[in-house]
């Protein structure tokens, strides 16, 4: 009987958490102040979203995407490998620009690299300073005002997810007049990684602690579009990839926060 209640509360959970991402009020940025609705955001920013790997827009950023999108906001995504540590990076790299048209993202604004010193994998440590100067080719470019990307963390602990992390902050150090800022996705304890959409609640509370305006929780306003764009990476769609989207939490929420220098990762 008491495991049988625990159970049914957990379900009743998952579909009120559920429920409040499907039919949230438009406005789903949820702290003191809205993302973007400084006096800048009158007018469109230029947002620079970096990756490591083809599938991680999908698999951990599309709430951001989702959010920038809707609000018609320039978004390029750079991603740095073509994702080749299994030998399949020209099909990966096809599938990167398939879920990006799933997202919504102009494909003219989406950019994947095969650098000889940028490739995927385990133990294989990137160049920051080479990392900076890339982005910064691509923040010139574009004329981007924002940048954003994984934390120090990374959210899997993969090294290619931190290296990008800190080649962003030596961008920041290396630029004399911070005229871009960044933001980094928070990496979170397991338990909430895998709570689904149940995370939103603790994601909503934490960023009104604070009235700075440092940290932004956004809900996805478009779960099933994340769902469609990580299945159109068809070489890493299998079934644990499958259950990693329907039960990780950054399938229904990003939590943002605002990268300032020698930031150090805080697991929440």
């Amino acid at each position: 009987m008491g495991w049988s209640l625990v159970v049914v509360s957990l379900i009743v959970l998952w579909i009120a958490s559920l429920w409040k991402v499907l039919y949230s009020s438009s406005s789903t940025s949820f702290s003191k102040t809205s993302f973007l609705s400084d006096d800048r955001a009158l007018s469109k920013r230029n947002v620079l979203l970096v990756v490591a790997h083809p599938d991680d827009e999908s698999m951990f950023f599309s709430p951001t995407i989702n959010y920038l999108i809707s609000r018609g906001h320039n978004l390029y995504i750079l991603c740095f490998s073509i994702g080749n540590a299994d030998g399949i990076g020209n099909t990966r790299k096809q599938e990167f620009y398939q879920a990006c048209a799933v997202l919504k993202v102009p494909l003219q604004q989406v950019k994947v690299l095969d650098h000889p010193d940028l490739q995927d994998g385990f133990g294989k440590v990137w160049d920051h300073e080479l990392v900076a100067k890339i982005i910064e080719e691509e923040v010139s470019s574009h004329g981007i005002d924002m940048i954003i990307t994984f934390d120090n963390y990374g959210v899997s602990g993969h090294c290619n997810h931190r290296d990008v992390h800190h080649g962003v902050c030596r961008l920041l150090h290396n630029v004399s007049k911070r005229s871009v800022e960044a933001w980094e996705l928070t990496s979170t304890c397991i338990l909430r990684k895998y709570s689904g959409p149940v995370d939103i609640w603790l994601s909503m509370l934490l960023p009104l602690r604070y009235a700075d305006g440092m940290t932004h929780c956004l809900l996805n306003e478009h779960p099933r579009k994340s769902f469609h764009a990580m299945a159109e990476h068809s070489s890493q769609w299998i079934w644990f990839r499958k259950l990693f989207v329907s039960f990780s939490s950054y399938t229904y929420v990003n939590t943002l926060r605002k990268i300032k220098e020698e930031n150090d990762v805080v697991i929440h």
